[in-house]
């Protein structure tokens, strides 16, 4: 029974189309599980490669909070108050001391974290070239690269003529 609206079944060649005297290749199951289980080996290491990265990413947020914490603790907490706490310190002497460690805890901080921050972004970006996009698009079977070259251009067009 034909529904309505859906086109006739084309006529085609069975299943012993091909030239007389040619055989059809047979299933090998061996090959599909083998070429499965590579898939698989495949999948599994890239999926521990990018938890891994991603691990990464989040332990150097880690670190750049707890290094915000250390400067803190180091330059405001030892030097500015510190100064402040000493016993001949005066109001002009604690608010010189406050102001200078902060302006040092602020160029520590946004130094070393940004310097930290732009090695994460530069990492990050390269590793989503080279690993994701590598294993997910990039198939070897083209055409060899050849760079851009005037000179082989020249000699190719000095050639045709």
């Amino acid at each position: 029974a034909v529904l309505p609206g859906t086109p006739p079944a084309l006529p085609g060649p069975g299943p012993a189309a091909g030239p007389p005297g040619e055989e059809e290749e047979g299933f090998d199951f061996t090959e599909v599980v083998v070429h499965q289980v590579i898939h698989t080996i495949e999948f599994v290491l890239g999926s521990i490669s990018n938890t891994a990265s991603y691990l990464r990413l989040w332990a150097l947020s880690l670190a750049h909070s707890q290094l915000s914490v250390v400067f803190w603790s180091k330059v405001m907490v030892g030097m500015g108050l510190a100064t402040c706490r000493a016993k001949d310190s005066s109001l002009p002497v604690c608010a010189v001391a406050l102001t200078a460690a902060t302006f040092v805890w602020m160029g520590l901080t946004v130094g070393v974290l940004m310097g930290m921050e732009s090695l994460s972004a530069f990492l990050h970006a390269l590793r989503l070239h080279w690993v994701e996009f590598q294993n997910k698009f990039f198939k070897g079977t083209g055409r060899p690269f050849r760079p851009f070259s005037f000179a082989d251009i020249l000699a190719e067009e000095s050639d045709g003529q």
